[in-house]
């Protein structure tokens, strides 16, 4: 349950409607409120004479009805050309990163204002009176009404503004690396982790099937872990947040078996149509790289957003250094009760540059600059086991070169580069300096 009620946190939190719609709702209510405060004539005479609008009531329907129609007309008209502006930035950089713009508060803000003042003014409209019909202008709200499509200018300038900077590609790339940072102090720890046990342990463990499909994007572990020692047994899932679950398949093997482990799992896991960011790891430099890879294609052919790309990533696993990823593994006392797949180191890597060194095997800037990377990491890096991962990638960016690469002086470019990041892993930042003596 735990689980369900993130996720549906986490979608509400990501829709673009929720702000607008609650800017909508407060408009109106304002609108009601200050309508009766203007007909129970509290407000003070002095206010009515040159502070607040004066005119009758033709004038306020004409100023309402101006109001109203241009605030809905520059509304559809800036987001009409939004949508026309994301299309191509999703042609250059993914359709899935139109969820930034999206979930944008500035986006969801401008809407906001433009909807909530068009229903503030015709709110405001319903009130007024002519001398046939009662005599009754809202003088106070008139004003208000004028102060909000003063806002609303305001917030124009500041959109067109904001829009162009955030469909700039290196806007975008930053988005992505402060949200791969976020992910990085979210789902790593500084404490040490327990080693999941052997593959022998779940030998004679009992699978547990699961009807549903989806990707898996919230995980109560605490929840679950609760339950399997409540019931004595232990659960190893076989799915962590951001796989994809097949219906049928067993998405978990438990041992000893215990009743109602089905509906636990279910109850701790919260599976949606796409992958989110909130526990996946993965999720948020896959979004780094897709960038990188859209970059490097022929159609698009710009290097220098991928190297950019590489450049965070590097600062990435830079902030991984004194972190540990966790292993999954679950203990209530002395008694393990739960193992969740997890991030691997060598993983994260293969997830970072895999794509782009495959993609970049002809290009011998990209090449040189994620030997580069891997250098500077490496050179921050002081776990032996994450250091012969980091020599592995640097290996095989050499190996592409040379096979995809056919000029002597970028070869050579590249075999410096490589001996460099050699000597690094070899013998510290101070090599160079050594070996040059």
């Amino acid at each position: 349950m735990h689980a369900r009620l993130r996720k549906l946190l986490s979608d509400l939190a990501e829709t673009f409607w929720l702000l607008p719609g609650a800017l909508v709702s407060f408009s109106v209510l304002m609108a009601l409120g200050l309508v009766q405060l203007d007909r129970s004539g509290v407000v003070p005479d002095w206010l009515l004479e040159g502070w607040l609008y004066d005119g009758g009531a033709t004038g306020a329907r004409t100023l309402l009805g101006t109001v109203a129609s241009s605030t809905i007309g520059v509304a559809g008209t800036v987001f009409s050309i939004t949508i026309a502006a994301l299309s191509l930035a999703a042609g250059q950089m993914g359709p899935r990163l139109l969820r930034n713009f999206t979930r944008d508060r500035g986006n969801q803000l401008t809407l906001g204002a433009f909807l909530g003042t068009f229903s503030y003014a015709l709110t405001v409209l319903r009130s007024v009176r002519t001398q046939e019909e009662g005599a009754f202008v809202p003088h106070l709200s008139l004003t208000v009404a004028i102060i909000l499509a003063l806002v609303c200018v305001a917030t124009l300038v500041y959109f067109v503004g904001h829009m162009a900077g955030r469909i700039n590609v290196d806007t975008v790339i930053e988005l992505v690396s402060e949200e791969v940072q976020s992910a990085i102090r979210r789902l790593t720890t500084d404490q040490p982790q327990a080693e999941p046990p052997s593959p022998e342990f779940w030998r004679d463990a009992t699978p547990v099937d699961d009807t549903r499909h989806g990707y898996l994007q919230h995980l109560d572990a605490g929840g679950l872990a609760d339950w399997a020692a409540g019931h004595q047994t232990a659960i190893r899932l076989l799915v962590r947040p951001g796989d994809f679950v097949f219906p049928g398949a067993p998405i978990a093997v438990m041992m000893p078996p215990a009743e109602g482990a089905l509906a636990a799992i279910r109850d701790a896991t919260a599976l949606g149509p796409q992958r989110v960011s909130s526990d996946d790891l993965e999720y948020a430099v896959r979004q780094l790289v897709e960038v990188a890879v859209r970059a490097l294609s022929p159609g698009i052919n710009d290097p220098h957003t991928a190297m950019s790309a590489l450049d965070r990533l590097g600062a990435a696993l830079c902030e991984i250094v004194p972190l540990r990823l966790p292993t999954g593994v679950v203990r209530r006392g002395d008694r393990l009760v739960l193992v969740v797949p997890s991030v691997r180191y060598d993983g994260l890597l293969g997830t970072m540059f895999h794509m782009i060194r495959q993609n970049a095997a002809t290009s011998a800037a990209v090449l040189i600059r994620m030997l580069d990377v891997l250098t500077a990491v490496v050179s921050a890096e002081r776990d032996h086991d994450r250091m012969m991962c980091l020599a592995v990638h640097a290996d095989l960016v050499a190996g592409d070169a040379r096979r995809g690469l056919a000029t002597p002086s970028d070869l050579e470019d590249i075999a410096q580069r490589h001996a460099a990041f050699v000597t690094m892993l070899r013998d510290g930042p101070l090599g160079q300096f050594r070996s040059a003596a």
